[in-house]
């Protein structure tokens, strides 16, 4: 809508913010898709992802992109929000509470359940259309990035299902009690 108004195409480049960078997966998901036909996989994968990216954007995050199961979320861009750090963890909260009413309907209609680890980041980060002259994305790139996802793949160390930052955490941290698990 913005850049409708403005009547600008947009273009290549970006602008390093601080933002708050939200990756989810789904555990044990290429184990339990192998056993699967693809139809019952794809609808089982496009009620997860519907459910999840709508607890998501309610908390006012963006939704870059799924990779397959996974999906990676942004506070604080393109809109700016002063407060991306306590969305980011209030939808990681909501996205777990939304699972457990969403495994209900799983596992009567499928016999299974789903798992999910989110790690969530927050840092400076380049945001803005990536990609080339004629295709390009608008995402995110930068260590902090990377960071996110790496705490995602962390919590399978740890036994978790949300891990965020020491930053994440002392920008956010308004919904409760968190308890240190490690310095990574």
């Amino acid at each position: 809508e913005q850049v409708v108004e403005r009547s600008e195409m947009p273009s290549l480049g970006g602008e390093t913010r601080e933002l708050t960078v939200f990756f989810s997966d789904l555990a044990n998901f290429t184990a339990m898709s192998e056993g699967m036909n693809p139809e019952a996989l794809v609808r089982i994968l496009n009620d997860y992802l519907s459910a999840m990216t709508d607890v998501i954007e309610r908390h006012g995050g963006f939704v870059d992109k799924y990779i397959g199961d996974a999906i990676v979320a942004v506070f604080g861009a393109p809109h700016h929000d002063a407060g991306h750090a306590d969305h980011a963890i209030a939808a990681a909260i909501e996205c777990q509470h939304r699972l457990e009413a969403l495994n209900a309907d799983m596992a009567a209609a499928h016999g299974i359940t789903l798992g999910q680890r989110i790690g969530i980041n927050t840092g400076r980060i380049l945001v803005g259309n990536i990609g080339s002259a004629r295709r390009f994305n608008y995402t995110v790139m930068g260590d902090a990035v990377n960071l996110a996802a790496r705490l995602e793949g962390a919590n399978k160390v740890y036994g978790t299902t949300i891990l965020l930052s020491q930053e994440t955490l002392a920008q956010g941290g308004d919904q409760g009690s968190f308890r240190r698990i490690d310095q990574v």
